[in-house]
């Protein structure tokens, strides 16, 4: 692996993103195991079956989108049985954007915004990532490097400089 493909950061979102479908999906269980429980029907414990499905579905896909920062790109990974990687040059990032709400702060977490200027991946919003400000960082840093390089060729006649 090149030096520049390195991994310098790599995460995944918080489960936290879905609380509010982990709720719905625990109340449902609550609602079937009340029902089946008051009309003396076990048969509506198989019920249970959708809310549990829903709820392990959203946690494997949540854990399974890796976001990855290198020198010169940010990748997205994600997919269950077709995995699929989004590559975006940081020389084609626009900007970044860091929120932190309270509770992520107390979590140490935060939402990355990155706009660019690739039509195929124009927002990338990465929700509740660790160590948010320091991949912030880097991307900085690698936009920068990505602007100097671009501007260096561009100096030298768009030939390429040697590394």
């Amino acid at each position: 692996m090149d030096a520049e493909e390195r991994t310098l950061w790599e995460g995944r979102s918080s489960q936290l993103v879905h609380f509010q479908a982990y709720v719905v999906c625990l109340l449902a269980t609550a609602l079937i195991i009340t029902a089946a429980t008051q009309f003396a029907k076990p048969q509506l414990l198989s019920g249970l079956l959708l809310p549990m499905a829903a709820w392990y579905l959203r946690w494997r896909l949540t854990r399974a989108t890796v976001y990855s920062i290198t020198a010169t790109h940010l990748r997205r990974t994600t997919g269950l049985l077709r995995r699929r990687t989004r590559e975006l040059p940081l020389a084609q990032v626009q900007t970044v954007a860091l929120e932190y709400s309270f509770p992520l702060r107390l979590l140490g977490r935060g939402t990355l915004t990155v706009t660019s200027s690739d039509a195929r991946l124009p927002l990338l919003v990465m929700k509740q990532v660790p160590s948010a400000a320091r991949a912030q960082g880097l991307l900085r840093a690698g936009i920068a490097a990505a602007g100097t390089n671009e501007l260096s060729s561009a100096e030298h006649g768009g030939a390429d400089l040697p590394s």
